[in-house]
């Protein structure tokens, strides 16, 4: 009964779906939700900008906006920063980071939903259980672990579900006559615990990851300025 009933819901959000590809290409097109810029300094964190691969380049619709940080400390934690923008082809600039970490050798063990507390607000995220193996200098290998965190940008709302995203995302076309270009926000750090490096527990990491979040989240405005929570 209960496979029945997912199937049932499954061809109902198909059907929903195929219906966006319908529509007259006359849709507005609505602001970016989020400002394309990520502070040099956050807190006692250091900002330097990061490129965009080749491969990413390629496989990524041509308007597709990108800006990079990786922070760092003075205790030598590195922690990565990553906003990227839809162009107007949302189906080829966009996705969840579940679709590319496989092609750059991570596997994810672990997906989880959780809230940051912003203040006086609650920011909801996807958090990312990560792994890698690696390689050393002597032949040995390690397998490096990575905490990702992740959330949806619009222009009205944020949501750290791309299922999510996408129903709204159809509903604005259809029921509003309006195209968003949406965002992802992500923001990760490796757990080298073990490893060759300095390292860190993953609870150690993980009150790292989410202070900086709660720190990061208050600088981040959207494309008129405005606050973004």
């Amino acid at each position: 009964m209960i496979t029945k009933r997912l199937l049932s819901i499954e061809i109902a959000l198909l059907a929903g779906f195929s219906t966006v590809f319908l529509l007259p290409h006359t849709n507005t097109a609505m602001p970016a939700g989020i400002a394309m810029t990520l502070p040099t300094f956050i807190g006692n964190w250091v900002g330097k900008d990061e490129g965009v691969t080749a491969r990413e380049r390629e496989v990524l619709a041509k308007d597709t906006q990108f800006v990079r940080k990786n922070y760092t400390n003075f205790e030598g934690d590195v922690i990565f920063v990553s906003i990227v923008m839809s162009g107007d082809d949302m189906a080829s600039s966009i996705h969840r980071p579940e679709r590319c970490l496989p092609a750059q050798g991570w596997s994810v063990q672990r997906s989880e939903s959780l809230v940051v507390p912003i203040g006086n607000k609650l920011l909801a995220v996807t958090k990312l259980h990560n792994v890698h193996p690696v390689e050393q200098s002597d032949k040995s290998r390690l397998l490096l672990r990575n905490l990702d965190y992740y959330w949806f940008v619009g222009v009205r709302a944020m949501t750290p579900s791309h299922l999510n995203r996408t129903i709204i995302d159809m509903r604005d076309r259809i029921l509003r006559g309006e195209a968003q270009r949406w965002a992802y926000v992500t923001v990760s750090t490796n757990i080298l615990e073990g490893g060759t490096q300095r390292g860190r527990s993953e609870e150690e990491a993980t009150k790292i990851i989410e202070q900086f979040i709660k720190e990061l989240v208050p600088q981040l405005t959207r494309a008129d300025g405005s606050s973004l929570m």
